[in-house]
């Protein structure tokens, strides 16, 4: 069975692109799952999805803790703990890693004994990056060595006709061509024969002991705790106020803002709270005088216009 891991922020297309890789091994008569795994509200934060597909029917549930191959669909995830990429590989386990630098500089970081290949984005603008999920389908794709050119344009024509004639041929032109580039490197994800780890652990009955609502209802429904949960760790791209352009109509991005991340100060001015703001810009479409930007998140500390 092969089972691979597609790791992403909300928004980049890890549910895209396991649902891709999906269909193109069912179209090459694979029994296939793919799932994404993530909460509510998550555009920015980190995620994943799984494909498993075996010649015999799947019994396997739940999240893959022992994958063939990973994909990170943004580098930026690789060091972050919460993101989990590294989880459960192994030296057979492939990595491959969708970024700016180089095999040989993740080596050198990770010090893994096992394969690691990159794909170099297609950036049309600078902190953008289109149709990733896609891309990163079209290289897993050739990775695994059982998907054909055919089945991988079907799977895209499939799961994308929905978003028009425009979207599909712009997926299927990065997709195919994330393929051809890895022609060298077909076929090196090898399917493994054993289960996840509890497979083989012996299911007993757990009692959990019962508290009285009086003690355990206040650390449930405890209020002003989301204060703690540092969301914008989840950013890629960080908003920044021109204040010179600002017309203090802070009614609208303080107010659409979904995280309640926009402060008022006592001139009308507003002010971003970059350790909450999750990098939406939902403020950068709503602002009437485009007094709001974005640059990217890499860039930001560097950057003179930005407040930490």
């Amino acid at each position: 069975m092969y089972r691979v891991r597609i790791h992403a922020r909300g928004g980049q297309g890890a549910k895209t692109a396991s649902r891709i890789l999906g269909s193109a091994l069912f179209a090459e008569g694979f029994e296939v799952q793919d799932a994404p795994r993530y909460g509510a509200e998550r555009r920015g934060a980190p995620l994943f999805a799984y494909v498993r597909a075996g010649e015999e029917p799947i019994l396997e549930r739940g999240a893959i803790e022992r994958p063939d191959l990973v994909v990170v669909a943004d580098e930026t995830l690789v060091p972050l703990a919460a993101a989990g990429v590294l989880a459960g590989i192994t030296p057979r386990t492939v990595l491959l890693i969708h970024g700016v630098e180089t095999a040989e500089t993740w080596r050198e970081r990770l010090r893994l004994a096992g394969p690691i290949v990159t794909l170099e984005p297609e950036i049309e603008s600078p902190g953008e990056l289109r149709f990733v999920g896609a891309r990163c389908a079209g290289a897993a794709a050739r990775l695994l060595g059982t998907i054909s050119r055919a089945s991988l344009t079907g799977a895209i024509r499939e799961e994308l006709g929905s978003l028009g004639p425009r979207a599909v041929a712009e997926s299927l032109e990065t997709a195919l061509a994330a393929y051809d580039a890895f022609e060298g490197e077909e076929g090196c994800v090898e399917t493994s024969t054993a289960g996840p780890p509890e497979a083989d652990a012996v299911v007993d009955w757990i009692a959990l002991p019962l508290e009285e609502a009086k003690i355990s209802a206040p650390d449930i429904h405890g209020g002003a705790t989301s204060v703690e949960v540092r969301t914008g760790l989840w950013r890629t791209m960080r908003p920044v106020i021109d204040l010179e352009r600002c017309h203090r109509c802070h009614w609208l991005c303080s107010t659409l803002c979904p995280d309640g991340a926009i402060d008022v100060l006592a001139d009308g001015a507003p002010e971003i709270d970059y350790d909450h703001c999750k990098g939406c810009l939902v403020c950068v479409a709503v602002c009437p005088t485009h007094a709001i930007g974005a640059i990217p998140e890499n860039r930001a500390d560097a950057s003179e216009e930005t407040r930490p």
